[in-house]
């Protein structure tokens, strides 16, 4: 299988390859940029083609999703959707996720907004949740599946909300978190980007009456990054991060759940 890895090594992420950690940050190995086919072990190579057959992952979550119970009467269940910076939350040592909330997690480290479209009926329509909250687009910007555009960014955005609006499920967009680097990809500088897309969630937010939840303002520095007791990496929060962000997602399900869902 070596050469079909070989040849498509540019189309795979390090950070949905390299994961496997306990608390679902990135491991110190990058072989999207930095290492060729040949340096790559067994494990590396198993896990890249484990992507190959399920490039959405949608393996990660059907188990648990199976064993969900559905939500008992008049319980709001919200359903968290993302990319590493939600499935780290309460699983990396030290941050807590909502305790006693009817909150599910269903992040997947190193996911482009591309792969969680497709996966988005599995882990967020089939659980019933009342809202879902969407943090994505920074590993779009770090080009983990390839180049993305911002409006193909977008469109992806524009897919969930549409999906989640049919259903009924009222839609938290949240703005991508601050970077000035990428640990895996370095020299992007993908501050600008990220800026431009959060403008564009904001005002898309507004034009369909979902809810923008502003981490970026809260959590920037001068620079459009994140200082390192935010974030050590410089992308993935720190418990003292996801400390800052746990009111602002609170603030925002209230006031999305007080309103009527828009079923169209």
């Amino acid at each position: 299988m070596l050469p079909v890895v070989a040849g498509l090594l540019l189309a795979l992420s390090w950070n949905a390859l390299a994961s496997g950690g306990k608390d679902g940050a990135p491991q110190a190995i990058n072989p999207l940029y930095t290492a060729p086919p040949s340096s790559l072990d067994l494990a590396q190579i198993d896990s890249m083609q484990q992507l190959l057959a399920d490039w959405p992952q949608l393996q990660r979550y059907r188990a648990d999703n199976r064993r969900l119970v559905a939500p008992k009467p008049g319980e709001q269940r919200v359903v968290f959707y993302g990319d590493s910076i939600t499935d780290a939350w309460g699983r990396a040592p030290g941050t807590t996720f909502f305790p006693g909330k009817p909150f599910v997690n269903r992040g997947i480290s190193g996911q482009t907004t591309a792969q969680m479209v497709v996966r988005f009926r599995q882990d967020v329509i089939d659980l019933h949740p009342a809202a879902v909250v969407i943090l994505a687009g920074t590993n779009d910007i770090a080009g983990n599946t390839g180049l993305a555009s911002l409006p193909m960014i977008e469109d992806n955005f524009r897919s969930m909300a549409e999906l989640a609006r049919t259903h009924g499920i009222r839609v938290i967009l949240a703005s991508v978190l601050p970077t000035t680097d990428y640990p895996w990809h370095p020299g992007l500088q993908p501050a600008g980007r990220i800026r431009a897309l959060n403008a564009w969630l904001k005002a898309y937010a507004k034009a369909q009456g979902a809810v923008y939840l502003d981490y970026y303002d809260a959590l920037a520095n001068a620079r459009g990054g994140l200082d390192h007791q935010l974030a050590v990496d410089g992308v993935h929060p720190t418990p003292a991060g996801y400390a800052i962000m746990a009111p602002l997602a609170l603030r925002a399900i209230d006031t999305a759940l007080a309103e009527s869902p828009r079923v169209r």
